[in-house]
């Protein structure tokens, strides 16, 4: 059975929100799942949800680090952190695949720490799967390396090639390069190597994507440094919450468009669910040797289910041997 390892204590609502998604996983699906956390408001929480499915266990970890706390410092100070335990049991094998929606900066050094990364690859990345108009799209990194060198980004565009292909089920994803405009000669020059060296990868590069291409669905992956990334992702999600806040006041302006919403109620909620970041659950850290989803911290126990869920999938589908197959494959080349 798969063990995957859940930091009990990471989300904002944590832990309610944390082990009822726990719990909603255990039911649905074949895994072993690890509750690390403190151990006295896990199973105080547990005791919601009778009868406990048998595939839950809890490993107690003393200490939490907040979503404020320098992770580097964080990671090293605090040996019994969630998340610190939650690499422990990665780098032990006693878990197959790592979850956390806490401190995405301390879930990035406690993964790389102890797990290290995969052979032939420089630095990890976070790979953010995003609707489109044309279906889900990974961006690559959104956060963990903000200092990237050109190489990165090459590696980033092959380790998302390979989860698209086996996760989204995308066959030769397309690829672009984030940039200020579709031509080659544009950027600066980190990412004009970089453009150089995804078009000679034997990835399926489609070439410079400029930021009005995130949701077009043209692409099935963007590739980019995790400065950039972040902030993009930032903006995306402040842009969602604004337009949704927009509607509503609109909406609630007058009789008839209140009308107007009853009307139109189904398409709003289908339009919902294909926005709703709970239906994808998490992030992946790619690079490491090991599985780790990184939740968003507001995560509700839908999203805790389905980054488990994900978690799960990605060692099924042994995204890192594929990971490791094609940057060997390219270095014989």
């Amino acid at each position: 059975m798969i063990r995957i390892a859940l930091d009990a204590m990471g989300s904002d609502n944590a832990p309610f929100a944390d082990v009822e998604g726990a719990v909603l996983a255990a039911r649905e699906f074949d895994y072993e799942i690890i509750l690390v956390g403190n151990e006295g408001l896990i199973k105080k929480e547990l005791e919601k949800h009778k009868p406990v499915p048998s595939n839950i266990s809890v490993h107690h970890a003393s200490e939490v680090i907040g979503m404020h706390e320098q992770p580097v410092l964080s990671v090293r100070r605090k040996k019994d952190a969630s998340i610190v335990v939650l690499g422990n049991l990665a780098k032990e094998k006693k878990a197959d695949a790592i979850v956390s929606a806490g401190n995405t900066g301390a879930m990035v050094c406690a993964a790389t720490l102890k797990c290290r990364l995969l052979k032939g690859i420089e630095r990890a990345g976070i790979g953010i799967v995003m609707p489109t108009l044309k279906g889900p799209m990974v961006m690559i990194d959104a956060g963990a390396n903000i200092d990237a060198k050109s190489s990165h980004l090459l590696q980033y565009g092959i380790m998302a090639s390979a989860y698209s292909e086996y996760i989204l089920n995308k066959k030769s994803p397309r690829v672009g390069l984030l940039n200020v405009g579709e031509e080659e000669s544009k950027g600066t020059g980190f990412l004009k190597e970089a453009y150089g060296l995804l078009e000679s990868s034997g990835l399926n590069f489609i070439g410079n994507v400029e930021g009005r291409d995130f949701f077009i669905g043209d692409c099935d992956i963007i590739v980019c440094d995790g400065l950039v990334g972040n902030v993009a992702l930032k903006v995306t999600e402040a842009v969602a919450y604004a337009f949704g806040e927009m509607l509503k006041k609109e909406l609630k302006r007058s009789l008839l468009s209140a009308v107007g919403a009853v009307l139109a109620k189904n398409a709003f909620a289908s339009m919902k669910k294909k926005l709703d970041y709970t239906e994808y659950g998490g992030a992946p850290l790619l690079g490491i040797d090991g599985v780790c989803i990184i939740g968003h911290g507001s995560s509700n126990s839908k999203a805790i289910k389905n980054a488990i869920r994900v978690a799960g999938e990605e060692v099924v589908k042994n995204v890192n041997q594929h990971i490791m197959e094609s940057i060997t494959a390219r270095k014989e080349q």
